[in-house]
């Protein structure tokens, strides 16, 4: 990969887009801001040698142009406060003023400029609202792996405005160095942990997982689709009906490949999805009507967490249950101290961002795993074997 350690900033304007899509309270305030510190080495960096750092970042889904809920400018003093230096901050991305505001910087100073959502052209890919953005600055950084698979005007067209003159900052290559391990040189045994709603969201995935693991454990709503393809009864539990055959050539796959796939025995069972619902425990394919799996039982618990102790290399993407419950939070919690107990006896653990790293946030395991990507998403598509359009665009 082509990143930053291969230049020397110094006078160099760098529009760097990085991921600042973080969570904010009802009173706009942080409430988990990891995705902004795991960019400031590569700022650092920039800053270090003597460049001036223009900032691009989409926060939110603003659907009708600028609101005010979606504004960058609520993340200004926490950024401030990480690079212990005073952020200006664009209340526009372009335009004549904020064009006049890059041009004024000086070395060591930084620029944040607003929501590039706020303009649906960024979203659609537009060049000219690409070339708007790259005519501010003098060399182009993509240090956003959490929208390295949207092919938008700030993480793909912007890039042909500097041929010679781009790279990856150390978040970018980070993530990708860290999914090559899983997915090309795993230390065995090597077992993946699937969880979520939906099997269509995961089905990719999976079959690539196939190819690469020794162990598959699947967890969450998607488990129960698996069971009623062999004939189980799900009660009310979440099921994609129009699945079901893609869940038995899965398991037939995997047999054929010689690959364990690992599905909740037992599960805790609602009579409503709600906190204070009724609850009790029972076999995963025989739950009785009306009632619903929200989360992994006792046994299998236990059994997955075998698997995990006995495990390498650990892949984690989508939590066993409806952990935001804690009726329902055991089971995610339970796979989430196996990872983190695994990783202490030496397998390199992997969690696949979105709500596994909210889940290992939860529960206080971030730094007792190896590594904790920032993007959800991007990581299902590079996993998937997919070309992601905003790593695409810088080695092009």
């Amino acid at each position: 990969m082509i990143t930053i350690d291969q230049f020397n900033f110094k006078g160099e304007k760098v529009l760097i887009r990085v991921d600042c899509n973080v969570p904010l309270n009802s009173e706009f305030q942080i409430t988990d801001d990891s995705r902004i510190t795991a960019t400031l080495p590569t700022l650092n960096k920039i800053l270090g040698d003597g460049g001036s750092v223009i900032l691009m970042s989409h926060l939110g889904r603003p659907k009708t142009g600028p609101e005010d809920k979606y504004s960058l400018r609520h993340i200004l003093s926490n950024l401030s406060g990480l690079l212990g230096r005073n952020v200006k901050f664009a209340s526009d991305c372009i335009g004549e003023d904020v064009a006049t505001m890059a041009s004024d910087l000086g070395a060591g100073e930084v620029l944040l400029l607003e929501n590039l959502r706020f303009y649906k052209e960024e979203e659609k890919g537009d060049r000219d609202f690409a070339q708007k953005l790259a005519s501010m600055g003098t060399f182009y950084v993509n240090d956003a792996f959490g929208t390295a698979h949207r092919a938008h005007a700030s993480t793909t067209l912007i890039a042909d405005f500097f041929p010679g003159k781009k790279a990856f900052g150390y978040l970018m290559a980070r993530e990708v160095e860290n999914a090559d391990k899983i997915m090309k040189a795993p230390q065995r045994p090597f077992t993946a942990i699937v969880g979520g709603a939906k099997v269509s969201d995961k089905i990719l995935i999976v079959e690539n997982l196939l190819n690469v693991a020794d162990y598959i454990i699947i967890g969450g709503g998607m488990a129960y689709t698996f069971f009623k393809a062999q004939g189980g009864q799900i009660g009310k539990s979440l099921c994609e009906d129009e699945r079901l055959q893609t869940c038995i050539e899965i398991l037939e796959k995997a047999e054929a490949k010689g690959v364990s796939i690992h599905l909740p025995s037992d599960s805790v069972i609602a009579d409503n999805f709600a906190a204070d619902a009724n609850t009790q425990n029972c076999a995963s394919n025989a739950i009785p009507d009306g009632w619903m799996g929200l989360d992994i039982g006792a046994v299998a618990c236990n059994d997955f967490k075998s698997v995990l102790l006995n495990s390498k290399t650990v892949l984690w993407n989508g939590p066993m249950g409806v952990f935001e419950m804690d009726a329902f939070s055991k089971g995610t919690r339970t796979v989430a101290e196996a990872v983190a107990e695994s990783t202490q006896n030496g397998a390199f653990s992997l969690i696949g961002g979105g709500d596994s790293a909210a889940a290992v946030h939860k529960f206080g395991f971030e730094q007792k795993v190896s590594y904790v990507s920032t993007g959800g998403g991007a990581l299902l598509e590079y996993f998937e074997g997919k070309t992601l359009p905003g790593i695409a665009a810088v080695l092009g």
